[in-house]
């Protein structure tokens, strides 16, 4: 379909395979962004030697700040859109992938089972355990399908910022392995022919022999619930800045939105997953009733996830302004802040956690009285010099009136710094 469309347009079939670069296909889009991540930062690093500058502007510093942040910000916007089109076209091919794990994870318990079954024999356990495994695996094919454009089976576990989001992950997981628990008692309980049999297979769903696995899912569950409430409440209050990715990665689930190891979500992750590995050991030791999951194992996972709670509610922060001062050169001779003059705002948090692409960087602005400015990018080889976390500078526009007036930041996340008054002379 994409060569037909091609030579409908014109354009040459090739274009449309593995260096297509129009995103209108997943290999396209993917091979478009990165050839624009390239592009973009060969012409940052020019920028920043001083290379490609124009000469209507070379003999002016200000002029050249000004018009270098002016095409990296055009050039970063291409690019995010870029990363936009990669994100949607590798999120609606995820759905297979999902899939096609599910299914392996299928063969790989049927290989199981057949191995162990040497010498013990085939069971009945091993049937219903096989059973539940294709109930829950076509389930989730089901589900992917129908949220094919949105991550397939990983769509209930990406949260509005575009990332994996590791309580919905942690839950998810408890979900599902219970389900598969129940269902194999199910299984059990329809091919059993004794009532002795069946007595005890309905003894085995009693609240007393799985009261630790089920305080687990409670916990884990009302976990990822509280955690998605305190996130908005703290966006709401602009008390926590929130970034959206372009794609979410498997790596959500271990850091935080800047890509950073994050010790909450890292400690949440192992300890759930020793958790379940011990659950299901004891699932396939004893098939005739719920996991029994030990006291001391519970409430290991209960301290975990208090601290994984914690972390959440002490994570972020409202960026702040601590001063405000004159930029000064090398030679220049001490003097008040006058319109045209370049200002040094210092402070904290101007730079949220996962918006150090040149695209969101962009977006800051800097209120200067009612004059809104917006932050030069200061291209460095390797990075940017301007803004950063803790320190941006901005020139006063003439626009400003002489006298006290206030100055506030505005960052990429669309949250606002306390007001800083200073003065601005003739």
């Amino acid at each position: 379909m994409a060569v037909q469309e091609a030579r409908q347009g014109g354009a040459d079939p090739a274009a449309h395979e593995g260096g297509c670069t129009c995103g209108n296909c997943p290999h396209g889009a993917r091979e478009g962004h990165r050839r624009a991540v390239a592009a973009f930062l060969v012409k940052r690093d020019e920028y920043a030697t001083g290379q490609g500058l124009p000469a209507a502007v070379a003999h002016s510093a200000s002029a050249s700040r000004q018009w270098v942040s002016e095409e990296l910000a055009q050039a970063a916007e291409a690019v995010a859109e870029r990363g936009r089109a990669e994100g949607a076209a590798w999120l609606a091919r995820l759905w297979r992938r999902t899939a096609v794990v599910v299914w392996a994870g299928v063969v790989v318990l049927l290989l199981v089972q057949a191995l162990t079954a040497i010498g013990a024999g085939w069971t009945s356990a091993r049937t219903a355990g096989l059973l539940s495994a294709v109930l829950v695996a076509g389930t989730l094919t089901a589900a992917s399908w129908f949220h094919r454009a949105r991550g397939g089976a990983l769509a209930p576990v990406i949260g509005e910022d575009n990332r994996l989001s590791t309580s919905r992950a942690v839950a998810g997981s408890w979900v599902l392995f219970l389900a598969f628990a129940v269902l194999v008692l199910v299984g059990r309980l329809a091919a059993a022919s004794g009532h002795r049999e069946r007595d005890a297979l309905i003894d085995g769903l009693e609240l007393a022999r799985g009261a630790g696995v089920v305080t687990v899912l409670a916990v884990v569950c009302g976990i990822a619930v509280l955690v998605r409430r305190v996130v908005g409440l703290r966006v709401q209050g602009q008390r926590l800045q929130k970034v959206r990715a372009h794609r979410p990665r498997a790596a959500d689930l271990l850091t935080d939105d800047s890509g950073r190891g994050s010790f909450a979500d890292i400690q949440y992750v192992v300890i759930n997953g020793v958790a379940l590995a011990f659950a299901a050991v004891r699932l396939a030791r004893r098939p005739d009733q719920l996991p029994d999951l030990p006291w001391g194992l519970a409430v290991v996972v209960l301290v975990s996830a208090g601290t994984y709670l914690a972390g959440k509610y002490a994570e972020g922060g409202r960026p702040v302004i601590l001063s405000v001062v004159r930029a000064r050169e090398a030679g220049d001779l001490d003097a008040p802040i006058r319109t045209g003059d370049d200002i040094e705002i210092r402070g904290t948090g101007f730079v949220p956690a996962g918006a150090q692409g040149a695209d969101r960087l962009a977006r800051m602005v800097v209120r200067v009285g009612a004059v809104n400015v917006h932050v030069p990018l200061v291209p460095v080889v390797g990075g940017f010099d301007n803004p950063t976390d803790d320190l941006l500078t901005v020139p006063v526009p003439a626009e400003v009136e002489p006298g006290r007036v206030d100055v506030q930041v505005v960052t990429a996340a669309g949250v606002e710094t306390n007001r800083y008054t200073v003065d601005i002379t003739e």
